[in-house]
């Protein structure tokens, strides 16, 4: 067993796709413990009777739209129109409008390329340092996973789910759980953002309300798009499905026929991408579920608790050995695969140390948020390096003081847990 396993690791290594060594893995624990091979299908066909994942492809096909539409200048517009009267109003937009973008678009390279020709030659203009601007784009990418309706929260709420774990897990919970968390960074870079602006930054310039009412109404068709989805959600109105029904069917008017900014070409272009993306993620998914149900029924994390409480013997040793575990990985794996992969084994353990599954979610997003900029190899850092052509060593450089910044918050993040479970009232399983 331990040569099939060294195998598959290799396998890995070499750049096997995902799916099939965690299918492989799943087909050999069973094979191993004489249950019928046919198992791993009956699990993958249980994606079928998820409703919630069909909020997956919707949100994901919306996501990609916005991104290909003009949708990010238009934002951007409106943001600084009406908050730019604030010190260092620039950067506090490109943090606040990069969050909210890859809130709906749930991958952080999606908002760099997209925002990040805006953003950064705007805060050159603004006579902002160009380590500082470089820094702030890249690490602003990577803001907005733990805000509604970010497709990993989503994802992680599907895996946890299927564990049966003590403590019930809510995706509605989790889109609650992320809101003061993600708030908190985006308060502490915009303090640091004051503090590093540079003069002509640092004096509030006059709010134009003509320039206010122009930029809302050059954006009339987007500014209702998180209100109605959000409002919707939270009040009970919309399931998550449905929500992402009518988050895809609003976007898909509007950029294709009220602007017409999306043509039929590139409308089919944009659905085939976004559904391949959609399509790794789920035969991803399916085959860790399997690889679930082999560790469940094999009792892994509990033998596995058995085997490390003896070296960490508290919540609080654990979640440091957590929190170390997790940026290693934030800069090795892209976030969907350590959420299928790592997230079964990790969460009975955490629950058996006392950690709330949901708590468990915020910070593991966090750190995975963190992993993207993590030198050396976090992957907005290369997704940077290459959209600005900027050698990859200054913008390990740039992103420092925000990294910094940014495990502060994580380590609040993980040790405050009433931060994150305060608006979720009693909990129970």
């Amino acid at each position: 067993m331990i040569a099939a396993t060294l195998c598959l690791l290799g396998l890995a290594l070499i750049g096997a796709p995902l799916f099939a060594v965690i299918g492989a893995g799943a087909l050999l624990g069973f094979h191993r413990e004489g249950v019928d091979l046919s198992v791993v299908a009956i699990e993958v066909y249980r994606l079928a009777e998820m409703p919630v994942l069909l909020a997956i492809p919707l949100f994901t096909f919306a996501g990609y739209l916005l991104g290909e539409s003009r949708a990010p200048e238009r934002l951007v517009r409106v943001t600084q129109a009406w908050f730019g009267w604030l010190p260092a109003s620039l950067a506090i937009v490109a943090l606040g409008s990069s969050a909210l973008f890859t809130a709906f678009t749930g991958a952080s390279g999606v908002t760099i390329v997209a925002l990040g020709s805006l953003l950064y030659p705007a805060l050159a203009r603004a006579h902002y340092d160009e380590r500082f601007s470089l820094g702030l784009v890249t690490t602003s990418g990577s803001l907005g996973l733990l805000f509604a309706p970010a497709l990993p929260l989503i994802l992680y709420g599907v895996v946890v789910q299927q564990l049966a774990l003590e403590e019930s897990v809510r995706i509605d919970d989790l889109f609650a759980a992320g809101v003061l968390p993600g708030v908190l960074m985006i308060a502490l870079l915009s303090l640091y953002s004051v503090v590093r602006a540079p003069p002509r930054a640092r004096g509030a310039r006059r709010f134009d309300p003509a320039e206010a009412r122009a930029a809302v109404r050059h954006a009339a068709w987007e500014i209702p798009l998180p209100i109605v989805v959000l409002g919707g959600i939270y009040s009970g109105t919309f399931a998550l499905s449905e929500a992402g029904a009518v988050t895809a069917l609003y976007v898909l008017v509007v950029e294709f026929a009220v602007r017409r900014e999306i043509g039929l070409a590139k409308l089919l272009e944009v659905a085939r991408d976004s559904m391949v993306m959609v399509g790794a993620i789920l035969i991803i998914l399916g085959v860790s579920l399997a690889s679930t149900n082999y560790l469940i029924d094999t009792e892994f994390p509990g033998r596995l608790f058995a085997a490390i409480e003896g070296f960490i013997t508290s919540e609080l040793r654990f979640l440091i050995a957590l929190n170390l575990v997790l940026l290693a990985l934030g800069m090795m794996l892209d976030i969907f695969s350590a959420l299928v992969i790592v997230v079964p084994i990790v969460a009975p353990i955490a629950v058996s140390y006392g950690v709330d599954p949901v708590h468990l979610g915020i910070v593991f997003l966090a750190n995975m948020q963190l992993g993207y900029i993590t030198p050396p190899l976090g992957l907005n850092l290369f997704i940077a390096s290459h959209r600005f052509d900027t050698p990859v060593l200054t913008v390990y450089r740039a992103t420092i003081p925000f990294f910094l910044i940014l495990l502060l918050c994580v380590v609040i993040i993980t040790y405050w847990p009433e931060l994150s479970l305060w608006a979720l009232g009693p909990r129970t399983p």
